[in-house]
């Protein structure tokens, strides 16, 4: 209970202490909200204070780390579809299914064979885990799209064009997540010939088109249902401000539980409903539903992190030795980059090489992975899978975070230089 008691004061204060200076850090200090949630989590923990041990509360660490990413996840993604402007995904299709169907699968090659190749774990094994750290996660890039210095210096085309990436790809990444849990459970078997077809046949029928395309259509029904629903309160003046405000909250939650308990992509399904909801309200409502989420995300996102820096398996990493570190460099280099850097003159958003650049490298891996590694976990039973999946999370948390300030200066310089040329040039 004084554990507990110890959570709830640290988060409390740590929102609080954000609220006043997040800004001053992003500008000054080079850091993100979630960084600096880790860094408290580690600080509280049995390695540095030692004021936290988590291993006493008497549930698996991996479990109560998905159940706690599934839920930050939903909050989040419906925050993520709420800042996307009306329409995007319609105008935008052509990129975005270079990005979905595309260099998401990339990814999910490249990692796994970077995680086979370097630990030399079994292939399925590597690559659930590449998998798992597939999708660019919506919570870390929030920090790096928003505030201050992104509005400053990014164009709107690439902070529309990140969000919504990290947003659609959450939920997408399951069927990559379940093909290598059922193909490593086939190959388990020793009978992996003889119903390799049937197997295939199972993922396609279950996840594809049940889990997945029945996900989409009920984030639609219900998302458009609640905007509809919004409305027709307000016309009959049934519903108060307060109810109003917490209203996103509510419908995150309802999509999430339902989608789950109809067997179906939960993350996905939010997500949906959030941009299907968000095409039915207003312009004013839309502004006053955007900037109560964003007060809500920094509140119920950041113990996560906390969590994660509370529960890093030190001592596993440490047994991987000097390889950790090689995986670490590997994968934060090959995993995105070279897939962007490849297909980026059919990313309309994306006009040069710089921001190629700039939208390779910020593709964090983040709660997304934390979700689909303890889910992982608790359908295998491979520990790898959690082991090389957290080390990844910090690192990329560590990376993105404090690159993330400096990268966007340099972008928003890169800009005024080259408007400065052309005004020169234009003048003579």
């Amino acid at each position: 209970m004084n554990e507990l008691n110890i959570l709830i004061t640290v988060i409390g204060a740590i929102v609080l202490f954000l609220g006043l200076v997040s800004d001053y850090f992003r500008r000054n200090w080079w850091t993100s909200d979630p960084l600096t949630a880790l860094l408290l989590g580690i600080l509280l923990s049995p390695v540095a204070l030692g004021v936290v041990n988590s291993t006493n509360w008497g549930i698996p660490q991996e479990h109560l780390l998905e159940q706690t990413a599934r839920f930050t996840l939903a909050i989040g993604l419906m925050g993520v579809a709420l800042r996307t402007p009306k329409g995007y995904f319609f105008r935008n299709w052509r990129p975005l299914a270079i990005l979905l169907g595309l260099v998401m699968p990339l990814m999910w090659v490249a990692s796994g064979l970077l995680v086979y190749w370097i630990l030399k774990i079994p292939f399925w094994e590597a690559m659930l885990v590449g998998g798992a750290i597939t999708p660019t996660d919506p919570i870390v890039s929030t920090s790096i799209v928003t505030g201050v210095v992104a509005e400053d210096n990014l164009p709107r085309r690439l902070r529309h064009l990140i969000s919504a990436e990290s947003g659609a790809n959450d939920g997408l990444a399951y069927p990559l997540v379940l093909l290598s849990i059922l193909m490593l459970e086939q190959f388990s078997s020793g009978d992996a010939q003889a119903s390799l077809t049937d197997l295939l046949s199972h993922w396609f029928t279950r996840v594809i088109l049940w889990e997945v395309g029945v996900a989409i259509f009920c984030g639609v029904l219900l998302g458009y249902l609640a905007g509809c629903l919004l409305k027709l309160a307000e016309r009959k003046k049934t519903i108060e401000r307060q109810s109003f405000l917490g209203y996103t909250v509510a419908l995150s939650l309802t999509v999430l539980g339902g989608a789950q308990l109809i067997g179906t992509d939960g993350v996905l399904a939010v997500f949906i409903a959030g941009l299907a909801f968000d095409h039915v309200i207003e312009g004013s409502e839309r502004a006053e539903e955007e900037n109560f989420q964003e007060a809500i995300n920094r509140f119920f996102t950041l113990p996560i992190f906390i969590l994660l820096g509370l529960t890093i398996p030190w001592q596993q990493w440490w047994s991987l030795g000097w390889w950790n570190l090689v995986l670490v460099l590997a994968v934060l280099i090959l995993r995105r980059l070279p897939a962007i850097l490849l297909l980026h003159r059919l990313i309309k958003p994306i006009k040069n090489f710089p921001e190629a650049m700039f939208v390779g490298w910020f593709g964090p891996i983040g709660v997304a992975a934390i979700y689909y590694a303890g889910y992982s976990l608790r359908r295998t039973g491979v520990e790898e899978v959690w082991l090389v999946c957290s080390l990844m999370i910090c690192a990329s948390i560590f990376a993105q975070g404090l690159s993330a300030t400096p990268l966007t200066k340099l972008y928003g310089k890169y800009i005024q230089k080259k408007k400065h040329t052309q005004t020169i040039t234009e003048n003579y």
